[in-house]
């Protein structure tokens, strides 16, 4: 998010998170006092997640402590033990679906979560291959993360969150598949760049739903 106009009309759409840049490479990165403006407006029970991209653990403390943010995103090739060192956070961690690697990726973390009881490690981001960074607009490799889930490869880890150019037209048929905890989204749902659409965010507000109804018990 960039504008607090945006954060209020995602919240009305049914948004449960949103996503506060930090990253000075990133095209999307706030200024502290920009994104200051958006929580001045963000309503109650919106969570608020700083994005962070192979940021030294004191950078992220800092501005996650001036703003008061609870829950951050690592969003480059932090390890585990930059996870346990965040403890006081909830942690969502970005993984990129590389297809021939990603089993052993999974293992690797699975192992982690158990030998260094990461209990803030709160949900794994599923983002596209290639991509640094996010937001990028490009699909993410739904057919390879279709078989993992097949597979069951997701058990036993912390809840699974997708992403990787997800748009109001493609949500419900990846949701209806994978059932994951969540999905996260941003250029899918842009007017233009840095700017959203209530009218796509709404429409993709409405596919999840649906996607939702169609496996209620």
């Amino acid at each position: 998010m960039m504008r607090p106009e945006d954060v209020v009309a995602a919240a009305d759409c049914g948004a449960d998170a949103i996503g506060l840049v930090f990253y000075k490479a990133a095209k999307r990165c706030l200024s502290i006092d920009q994104a200051q403006k958006i929580l001045d407006v963000l309503p109650a029970f919106v969570t608020p997640v700083g994005l962070f991209f192979d940021a030294r653990a004191d950078e992220v403390r800092e501005t996650a402590s001036r703003l008061r943010l609870r829950h951050v995103q690592l969003h480059g090739n932090e390890s585990p033990e930059v996870v346990a060192n965040l403890r006081e956070f909830n942690v969502l961690k970005a993984l990129r679906v590389e297809r021939d690697s990603f089993r052993q990726t999974l293992a690797s973390w699975r192992e982690a979560i158990r030998s260094k009881q990461l209990a803030n490690l709160k949900g794994f981001i599923l983002e596209t291959p290639g991509i640094a960074h996010g937001g990028s607009g490009v699909p993410n490799d739904w057919q390879a993360i279709r078989q993992f889930a097949s597979e069951k490869l997701f058990e036993g880890l912390a809840p699974i969150i997708l992403a990787g150019g997800l748009t109001p037209e493609t949500v419900q048929q990846v949701v209806r598949d994978v059932r994951p905890w969540g999905v996260d989204l941003c250029s899918g749902v842009e007017a233009e760049f840095g700017k959203k659409s209530r009218e796509k965010m709404a429409k993709f507000a409405r596919e999840v739903r649906l996607a939702d109804d169609a496996h209620a018990p």
